[in-house]
């Protein structure tokens, strides 16, 4: 035999051998992954309606802001309607409210206004039912850009408030 031809029946047993044992590495996996194809609830993924990847990609996770303003608009407010009936629904979580701004004005002005627009969230939140001891509160200002240019579309995407869900401590 040749060196090219025992290289290939070498090669061609290797894979062979790699596939007879497809769960030889625990295997769990395979099974969230039919599951997840099935259609069926996955825990932790963003088809659990009591995951917290849920929350932030069906329920939603931010409102956003005119400029200068912390007052809440219609389509915020629904936002804010589907978060506090997730928030009751899921009592071993708690939520961080994070505030924001765009990067015009002064830092201590943004901070300012970024736990404004957190105060109304969490006012509304607690407004329909959420603890207050289920909720915190932090603002960031301009600290923390989604988007970072000079523009007006960049700048509402920084007009925020970020409602990041944690788990209850459970001492």
């Amino acid at each position: 035999m040749t060196y090219l031809s025992k290289t290939l029946i070498l090669v061609a047993g290797l894979a062979l051998s790699a596939c007879s044992q497809p769960d030889r590495f625990g295997g769990g996996n395979t099974t969230d992954l039919n599951a997840a194809r099935a259609g069926a609830v996955v825990p932790g993924s963003a088809n659990d309606p009591t995951s917290p990847l849920f929350f932030q990609q069906a329920v939603g996770d931010r409102v956003l802001f005119a400029v200068d303003q912390s007052s809440l608009s219609a389509t915020a407010e629904e936002t804010l309607d589907g978060q506090a009936q997730w928030l009751m629904r899921n009592v071993e979580y708690n939520a961080i409210i994070e505030g924001h701004a765009d990067e015009q004005g002064t830092r201590e002005y943004n901070l300012a206004l970024g736990a404004r627009r957190a105060n109304s969230v969490s006012e509304y939140l607690i407004g329909k039912g959420i603890s207050p001891a289920r909720i915190k509160v932090v603002s960031y200002g301009k600290e923390r850009p989604l988007e970072i240019c000079s523009a007006e579309s960049c700048y509402a995407k920084n007009r925020r408030a970020v409602t990041v869900i944690s788990a209850v401590p459970t001492s």
